[in-house]
């Protein structure tokens, strides 16, 4: 056991002075890191959001060597060594900051990769878990140690910008979330305006109200002729049972990325639930959509683009939407977006 101890501590300990040696890179080609938040996780979210990064990060780095790791999954000593030796790395979408990072855990770092991470991670497009206090001296030192100095940092919201400017990390810019950046007008444009004959939508079980939450489904189901709903999240079968024992008016999609994108692409149907980015993906595929925010995400990226969102607190608004013509109007930070991108074209 004491050899077993003696091993591991010299490994680190030899793992932390190949970190901070300079890298020699004899090929052409960048050596890009990628912290994939899609890894181990259970909500299939993350996938929509990891297929926007990927394929913007991939206009950038066209030709580069693309590694990907865990976010929601510890990484061992071996990891860490590898995005020591890479160029840049990228940590793309999701809400993964947060006020208190050494209790609030979605991203899987702690005082260690400060050590082999450091001034290597740029954001992209990624937001802050919730509506908090000011980040603590634990997170502002981890963030200040690991954010690079060199780039500028793409964040998905304005309340993103506003909590990392207020620990001394200004060189941010709000570029919303990579999932909204193709919603060009033309993209707009082609959905639909009018009330669709069948609804798909969506429950999150980790963020309940089981009042609200039944009252969405009633009225869906008061108002549709068939009602789907997406299984998203690995609790939310069950959490539909518990709010409607007698479920056989609501099919259900499987929990895939296929099976969602198969459903959106049925004749006369429309987007309305309490999932952000599965109500993105359906105007990604042309779903006249209304996201019922659960959360802060959705309220400030709807604040910041025009993204069509009520508050689950304000239901009876889903009516407005649900008997009259509405209009998709995105507005992206394009500009910001371009600026961004450029950065890394050097």
């Amino acid at each position: 056991m004491i050899n077993y101890y003696y091993n591991y501590y010299k490994k680190f300990a030899r793992s932390l002075l190949v970190a901070n040696r300079p890298r020699k890179n004899a090929s052409d080609y960048a050596s890009v890191g990628l912290v994939n938040t899609s890894i181990g996780t259970t909500n299939l979210g993350d996938i929509i959001i990891f297929d926007a990064v990927y394929k913007h990060l991939r206009e950038v780095y066209p030709d580069a060597f693309l590694t990907h790791y865990p976010s929601q999954i510890h990484r061992d000593y071996d990891a860490r060594l590898s995005m020591a030796g890479e160029d840049v790395i990228f940590v793309g979408g999701t809400n993964l900051l947060s006020s208190n990072m050494q209790s609030r855990y979605q991203w899987k770092i702690d005082p260690l990769d400060k050590f082999f991470l450091k001034n290597k991670v740029v954001l992209m497009g990624v937001g802050w878990w919730q509506y908090q206090s000011k980040p603590d001296n634990y997170t502002k030192a981890l963030l200040k140690s690991i954010l690079s100095d060199k780039y500028q940092h793409s964040v998905r919201d304005s309340y993103t910008k506003e909590m990392l400017n207020s620990i001394g990390i200004n060189n941010v810019i709000n570029t919303t979330c990579p999932t909204l950046w193709e919603l060009s007008p033309e993209k707009c444009n082609v959905v639909n305006r009018l009330k669709a004959k069948d609804v798909v939508t969506t429950l999150t079980f980790y963020k309940r109200d089981d009042a609200a939450d039944l009252k969405l489904l009633n009225l869906l189901m008061d108002n549709y002729e068939n009602v789907y709903l997406w299984v998203q999240g690995i609790d939310d079968v069950g959490y539909l049972k518990e709010l409607l024992p007698d479920s056989s008016r609501i099919t259900l999609v499987s929990p895939s990325i296929e099976a969602y994108n198969e459903i959106l692409s049925k004749d006369n149907i429309e987007y309305l639930g309490t999932r952000l980015h599965a109500g993105v993906r359906a105007i990604q595929r042309g779903v006249r959509t209304l996201i019922v925010a659960v959360d802060n995400r959705a309220i400030e990226i709807g604040k910041d683009t025009n993204l069509n969102v009520i508050e689950r607190s304000n239901l009876d608004l889903a009516y407005e939407f649900i008997n009259n013509s509405y209009s998709t109007d995105i507005k992206l930070p394009n500009e910001n977006i371009m600026e961004w991108k450029k950065q890394f074209k050097s």
